[in-house]
């Protein structure tokens, strides 16, 4: 797919993944996309979840709180036509783990900076089986922010580019 422009809602919550950052994600989970089912938690524009489409993911959920960016991603499907792929899901991230059905593959999490680390995020992927047992979970974060261990979770890697890194997590067996 041509690279196109997404648009979305302005406002202090919308952050989107620099460019590069993308890059680098895309190039490091290239490997498990083709065929996963992708979840896009945070999603902000929903651009992650379209370059996963893009890239072969065969399903895509984008969660995202606040309601007219959710409506924009939606819209955003049906003009890129990937709409078929691509299921939103408008509610806080905490409330639509209660009501999502897994597992996935492969899980991106974009949480607000100013935010602490969402561990009960990480607590209900695992409780509810939103995972799947071989998934990867990354997390976008500040690179200022110390990640604290995460119980369930085994940090793999996690890549610095400039002030936004990426973790990466496998869930522990137990």
């Amino acid at each position: 797919m041509r690279s196109r422009k997404v648009s979305s809602p302005k406002g202090p919550n919308i952050r989107p993944t620099p460019g590069r950052v993308k890059e680098a994600l895309f190039s490091i989970i290239a490997p498990r996309l083709e065929g996963s089912r992708f979840l896009d938690l945070y999603a902000g524009t929903g651009a992650i979840g379209f370059e996963a489409a893009s890239r072969g993911a065969k399903s895509v959920t984008s969660v995202e709180g606040h309601r007219e960016t959710a409506q924009a991603i939606e819209e955003t499907a049906q003009t890129l036509g990937v709409a078929r792929k691509v299921t939103v899901v408008a509610a806080p991230v905490d409330r639509a783990l209660y009501r999502l059905q897994g597992p996935f593959d492969l899980i991106f999490a974009d949480p607000p900076y100013a935010d602490e680390v969402p561990l009960r995020m990480f607590e209900l992927l695992r409780e509810r089986k939103i995972a799947a047992n071989d998934a990867l979970i990354i997390l976008e974060h500040s690179a200022r922010m110390l990640l604290p261990e995460i119980p369930g979770y085994r940090c793999t890697r996690e890549e610095v580019y400039g002030d936004v890194a990426l973790a990466f997590f496998e869930v522990v067996p137990g």
